[in-house]
C-alpha cells in the first residue's frame, strides 16, 4: 500500500519540522529504549552483577540498529511491545539476551524515554518561541511611535500605535517562554523504581542492599541525563507531569491564536497584512482575494493543540492507584501531537511576524476618521483655556457630535465634526486642527515599547543568543 492509499498525519506531511518529526520518530524512541537498557545493564556490572565487558560492547553497538519487522512480529504474538523489543534487541545481541531488562518494569523504558522527549521538544520550542519573541520586538522597534485606532469590545477606542499592540502579542508569549524554562527546570527521570515504583525487584537482585539499590538509580540518571529523578512515582511517572507540560503548549497555542486573530482583523481593515506569495492563489473562485491563510492555519492548529491539554488533565485525573494502562494509547497521540502542533504553529507564527506588511496611509485614515471624536475632550479643555464655559462647551460638543454621527451612519458620510465646530462661534479661539494631531493621543506607547524591549525581551536575547540566529522553519504548503 502506497502513502496514498492510507491515512497520512497531516502534522508530519504538512506543518510540523522534520526536527520535531524526529524527536518522536520510531527509531529515535526505540533507540532511546535501547540507551536505557544499556544504561542499566552498565550500572548493574558497576555494583557488582555478573555482566560482561563482552555483553555490553555487544549492546552497544546495536542501539541504532533496529530491526522494526522483527519487533512487529514479536508483538503481534507477545501482544507487549516492550517484550517484543527486548526479544528484537536479543536476536541481535544473542550474547547479551539474557540481561536485557533485569529486574526492570515496562515503564523503565517507556516512562523514562518519554520524559527525555518531553525535555527535547521543549527544548525545540523554546528556541522557536525565543525567535518569535525576538522578531517580533524588532517589528514592534520599528513601528512604535505609528499611530493606530485602539480597539476596546472591538469598538474605536483611545489611539495606540502600532509598534505598542505587537508587545501585547509578544507579552503573552515572554509569560508562555517564563512557564516553559519553569517546566524544563522541573523535568526529572522516572528513574529505576521497579514494578510499582517500590523498587522491590532491584532489593531483591541486590540482595537485600538498599545503598545499591539507591546507587544503581544515581548511576542510570547520570548516564542519561543530569541525575534528577522524580523522588516517588507508581508504575508511570504522575500523569500530572503530562498535563502540565501540554499546559506549557496549550498556553503558546492561546498567545498564538489571540495575534492570529488580531492579524486577520487587521487584514480585514487593510491596515496590516501577512506575508503573501507571488503566485499565492487566494481563491479557487475569487481571483482578487488575499485571504489570510497563514494566520487561520496557525488559530486552527493553535486551536487544536488547545484541546488537547483537556485530554492529559483527563488521564491525570482518572490513573487509579499505582497506575492503569488507559494512559497509554491517549499519550501516543497527545504528546507527540500537541508538540508537532505547536511546532508548527511557531513556524508560522515566526513566518508571519517576519514578512508584516504595515500600511501607514490606511492606517492613518483610519484613525481619522474616529479622531475627532476623540479629540472632543482636548477641544474642551483647548475651549475653557481660552475663556469659555465648560458646560455651555460640552453641551455644544454633545449636540455636533450627535450631528456628525448621525451624518456618518444615516448617510454615509465622512465624519465633520471638526467643520461643524470650526463653525460654532463658541470654539472661535481655539486651533482645533492642531487637536487632531494623533501622537498627542498615544501617551507613552512609543516609550513602553522601548522599555519592554530593553527591560524584557534583551534579556530573553542575551540568554538565548543563538536561538537568535536560527532559522524560523519552513512552511511547506
Amino acid at each position: 500500500m502506497s502513502e496514498f492509499e492510507s491515512y497520512q498525519n497531516p502534522l508530519n506531511t504538512r506543518y510540523a519540522s522534520a526536527e520535531m518529526s524526529r524527536i518522536w520518530s520510531s527509531q529515535v524512541r526505540h533507540a532511546t529504549w535501547r540507551r536505557l537498557w544499556v544504561a542499566l545493564a552498565e550500572s548493574q556490572q558497576e555494583l557488582g552483577l555478573e555482566i560482561s565487558d563482552e555483553q555490553l560492547a555487544s549492546l552497544r553497538e546495536a542501539i541504532d540498529d533496529i530491526d522494526f519487522e522483527v519487533a512487529a512480529g514479536y508483538e503481534r504474538d507477545l501482544r507487549h511491545d516492550v517484550m517484543a523489543h527486548v526479544h528484537a534487541y536479543g536476536d541481535r545481541c544473542p550474547e547479551a539476551r539474557g540481561i536485557i531488562h533485569l529486574g526492570a518494569t515496562s515503564c523503565f523504558v517507556t516512562d523514562n524515554t518519554d520524559l527525555l522527549l518531553l525535555g527535547q521538544a521543549l527544548e525545540l520550542i523554546r528556541d522557536r518561541l525565543v525567535g518569535v519573541i525576538h522578531h517580533l520586538a524588532v517589528f514592534a522597534a520599528g513601528n512604535r511611535d505609528l499611530p493606530c485606532l485602539g480597539f476596546t469590545h472591538l469598538q474605536p477606542a483611545q489611539p495606540t500605535t502600532v509598534g505598542k499592540r505587537a508587545t501585547l502579542w509578544c507579552y503573552d508569549l515572554v509569560m508562555d517562554l517564563e512557564e516553559l524554562e519553569h517546566r524544563l527546570e522541573s523535568l526529572r527521570l522516572r528513574g529505576v523504581k521497579g514494578t510499582t515504583g517500590t523498587q522491590a525487584s532491584f532489593l531483591s537482585l541486590f540482595d537485600g542492599d538498599h545503598d545499591k539499590v539507591s546507587r544503581l538509580e544515581q548511576l542510570v540518571a547520570e548516564k542519561m541525563g543530569d541525575g534528577r529523578v522524580y523522588p516517588v512515582t507508581g508504575q508511570t511517572y504522575s500523569r500530572k507531569i503530562d498535563a502540565q507540560v501540554l499546559g506549557v503548549l496549550s498556553g503558546i497555542g492561546i498567545s498564538a491564536h489571540k495575534a492570529g486573530n488580531d492579524v486577520r482583523i487587521l487584514q480585514h481593515r487593510k491596515e496590516i497584512e501577512e506575508p503573501f506569495g507571488k503566485k499565492q492563489v487566494g481563491s479557487s473562485a475569487m481571483a482578487y482575494k488575499r485571504n489570510p491563510m497563514r494566520s487561520e492555519r496557525m488559530c486552527s492548529l493553535a486551536r487544536y493543540a488547545i484541546s488537547l491539554h483537556d485530554s492529559a488533565a483527563d488521564t491525570a485525573a482518572t490513573q487509579w492507584m499505582e497506575r492503569t494502562l488507559d494512559d497509554s494509547a491517549n499519550r501516543r497521540l497527545t504528546l507527540p501531537q500537541a508538540f508537532l502542533a505547536i511546532d508548527a504553529v511557531l513556524i508560522l507564527f515566526r513566518n508571519i511576524v517576519d514578512g508584516l506588511v504595515v500600511y501607514p496611509q490606511v492606517i492613518s485614515r483610519r484613525l481619522g476618521e474616529e479622531l475627532p471624536f476623540m479629540a472632543t475632550e482636548e477641544i474642551l479643555m483647548a475651549g475653557v483655556r481660552a475663556g469659555g464655559d465648560r458646560q455651555e462647551l460640552h453641551e455644544a460638543i454633545r449636540v455636533h457630535s450627535q450631528a456628525a454621527g448621525e451624518e456618518v451612519k444615516q448617510r454615509g458620510g465622512e465624519n465633520d465634526l471638526i467643520s461643524r465646530l470650526q463653525g460654532d462661534p463658541l470654539f472661535a479661539d481655539v486651533d482645533l486642527e492642531g487637536t487632531l494631531d494623533a501622537r498627542r493621543f498615544t501617551g507613552r506607547a512609543a516609550e513602553q515599547v522601548d522599555e519592554f524591549i530593553a527591560a524584557v525581551v534583551d534579556p530573553i536575547r542575551d540568554r538565548y543568543p543563538s536561538a537568535l540566529q536560527a532559522d524560523g522553519g519552513e512552511v511547506t504548503v
